[in-house]
């Protein structure tokens, strides 16, 4: 149960080494910044609203940001107001993006880049952040990309060599992807669709897996679920969900963060919003300690 009277603080959710790079478990991801509704170039986000939830994550302990110059809107860029919000950059703060898919500049989806793209398409990330090099980048798979998953992981490995990626991830991977790509070099994180009654054939393989590794998991979706980009709202939630989040004075979505965070010590979350409020409880829900039958009830 949270205590009205502690300071909210990411503190709460402990930490884990992302490579060498220590990150507090709750973190924050950056989709929704650039517009109410994720991908859609009509949804515009009040900017001065994006900077001070930027800057009040930092404040509340926050030091994991995930983001994308794929997360824009017709008039922000997710990477912009992260550099308007808070460079200069505190020497904590680990900023992780991602490649592989692409958007056109009127917001449509267009190829998935080929390994010698991703060398712009991390330049690109880097001139929007206004840093020398990205603490870590993930490569997104599809069915396209999984074959030639080496090749990626290979393109990224060069730019680590060459300064300008610090670790590498991957997303969207199982298994065996998953030892593949680590037959050529290091992977960090694995960043795949997970939550509480959204899990896939393989989770938990995958899971124990990174966990024997010392490799972080990262879901996203934690909270939004089925929604996916469209987000929580309208997602019925279980009686378990309502009955434990009651107990907790806590809110649904702030039980299913806590869920994600129980899976395991290397689970780290990523949830995102554009509402300061809805921030705060979120990096509250990593306060949140779920019983050994709380936990068994929401597994049912």
């Amino acid at each position: 149960m949270t205590d009205d009277h502690v300071p909210v603080s990411a503190e709460a959710s402990g930490t884990w080494t992302l490579g060498d790079l220590p990150v507090r478990r709750i973190g924050f991801g950056a989709m929704r910044l650039p517009g109410r509704i994720a991908f859609d170039n009509t949804s515009v986000a009040d900017r001065t609203r994006s900077v001070r939830v930027l800057r009040r994550a930092v404040e509340l302990g926050v030091n994991h940001i995930d983001t994308a110059a794929f997360y824009f809107s017709s008039l922000r860029s997710a990477n912009e107001l992260i550099n308007a919000a808070l460079a200069p950059y505190p020497d904590d703060l680990v900023i992780v993006t991602k490649v592989g898919p692409r958007r056109d500049r009127m917001g449509a989806w267009t190829t998935w880049a080929r390994p010698e793209e991703l060398r712009g398409d991390v330049e690109e990330n880097l001139r929007q952040l206004g840093r020398d090099h990205v603490d870590v980048v993930n490569f997104r798979m599809n069915e396209r990309t999984s074959a030639d998953i080496e090749e990626y992981v290979g393109a990224l490995a060069e730019l680590r060599d060459a300064g300008l990626v610090r670790h590498v991830g991957v997303s969207d991977v199982d298994t065996e992807l998953l030892a593949r790509a680590q037959k050529v070099t290091p992977v960090v994180c694995v960043q795949n669709r997970f939550g509480l009654g959204t899990g896939r054939p393989g989770d938990a393989d995958l899971l124990r897996s990174c966990a024997g590794q010392g490799i972080a998991f990262v879901p996203f979706f934690a909270i939004a679920g089925s929604g996916g980009h469209a987000g929580a709202t309208g997602t019925a939630e279980s009686p378990a969900v309502e009955r434990i989040a009651a107990a907790h004075g806590a809110s649904p979505a702030q039980i299913r963060l806590a869920w994600t965070l129980h899976q395991g010590p290397n689970v780290l979350a990523i949830p995102g919003t554009g509402d300061p409020e809805h921030l705060a409880q979120n990096v509250a829900a990593g306060a949140i300690r779920l019983s050994g039958e709380e936990l068994r009830a929401l597994a049912g």
